[in-house]
């Protein structure tokens, strides 16, 4: 029956902390009440805590049997600078700031996971409960690995789960390899002399270079990479001039890469850049590139990623297990982590959502439904990685 479920009991407690958690947001490596907030919780659990790690990180530590095997499981802390428009009881109360991704339901289901856990250790060896900052394009994991994270708390894998609309509810994804795409982003300036708009003649026009370099820039997409090999490549800002008579002096774009083959990273580099040269030196403007590596793609570890499709089956139902599917050109830091200890990233299916109603948007809604599915794949995770020993 339901009242001797202990997950079924503890889902309103989870739902009550993300609730908490969602009125009170804070960005990257601002997430100073929410970690406070996290670390009382783990405490309280009796787990071994750590604060301050690569800024704002949590860690809590929960040991069972004698087991010297190790895992790590995931979550992030951090909002967007979203403006909530949600209407709900428990919305934002800073405004200008929304958990628009999910962050404060995975936050509070790891908790969740560790009440659960503590309460009834059915695993012989080590958990580490991970809350770092800062995912949101800030690279948090990042700092928290060169603050020492597996050095201080080591594990043979790490895990995470990020709630997915419009994959279907009830469902878990994750596959062996890719399931993330890596991200580079880059920003670029073409400067000239502009001129008034009566005397083009006595300067030049960086808005006709970035407008050729806007289109030249796509064949990187349809001819310089395989057609059959995912890659994106978009322009997301430009900005240029003040004046209505003026053609300006300089006009900045911003750009990002999105592929799941980390060599395509020096190719898109080194494409850009001749791009850019090539349009210069034909409009007679100069170009300034900053190209910035950002995340590596989430590449899943093979016998991680079967672990975390045995977990699912035990927590879903072996139907509602999906393993074979298209991976994502987003991004998502966590990447760092895998990259540096192996792991697998899940999505959890949150089920269809309206038209602005997605991840990042200010009428995104966290659906608390999935929340007992999450319970019960960190339960049967831990349960698998780290097996008791029969006596």
């Amino acid at each position: 029956m339901l009242h001797n479920d202990p997950i079924a009991r503890l889902t309103p407690e989870v739902v009550a902390w993300r609730h908490h958690i969602h009125a009170n947001p804070e960005l990257g490596f601002q997430e100073v009440e929410t970690a406070r907030f996290v670390a009382e919780k783990l405490r309280s659990f009796g787990l071994e805590v750590q604060e301050g790690i690569g800024g704002t990180g949590v860690v809590g530590t929960l040991r069972a049997g004698s087991g010297k095997r190790a895992i790590g499981l995931r979550a992030e802390l951090d909002a967007l600078p979203v403006i909530e428009r949600t209407g709900l009881p428990y919305a934002s109360k800073t405004e200008g700031v929304m958990h628009a991704c999910g962050h404060d339901g995975h936050s509070a289901m790891l908790l969740g996971a560790a009440k659960l856990l503590s309460e009834a250790p059915d695993f012989d060896g080590t958990v580490h409960f991970i809350f770092q900052p800062a995912e949101e394009n800030e690279g948090g994991s990042m700092k928290m690995i060169e603050a020492g994270l597996f050095e201080r708390f080591p594990v043979e894998a790490v895990y995470a789960v990020h709630n997915w609309p419009g994959v279907p509810f009830g469902t878990i994804a994750a596959r062996a390899g890719a399931q993330m795409a890596a991200v580079d982003n880059f920003e670029l300036r073409f400067s000239g002399l502009g001129a008034h708009v009566a005397m083009p003649h006595l300067g030049d026009d960086p808005i006709l270079a970035a407008g050729a370099f806007i289109q030249s820039v796509q064949r990187i997409v349809s001819r310089a990479v395989d057609p059959q090999t995912p890659i994106v490549v978009s322009l997301t800002q430009v900005h240029g001039g003040n004046v209505g008579n003026i053609v300006p002096k300089e006009i900045w774009l911003q750009g990002t890469c999105r592929f799941f083959d980390p060599a395509l990273s020096d190719l898109c580099e080194r494409l850009i850049g001749e791009i850019a040269d090539g349009v210069a030196a034909s409009h007679g403007v100069s170009a300034i590139l900053d190209y910035k590596r950002g995340y590596p793609p989430v590449i899943n570890t093979a016998e991680a990623a079967a672990l975390a499709a045995r977990a699912a089956a035990a927590a879903v139902g072996p139907d509602n297990v999906s393993t074979e599917f298209k991976p994502s050109l987003g991004c998502e830091d966590f990447a760092f982590m895998i990259r540096a200890a192996g792991g697998c990233y899940a999505w959890i299916g949150a089920g269809e959502v309206g038209p602005g109603e997605g991840l990042h948007g200010g009428r995104y809604v966290f659906n608390d439904a999935i929340v007992p599915h999450v319970l019960r794949y960190w339960q049967s995770l831990v349960a698998g990685a780290l097996p008791k020993v029969a006596p």
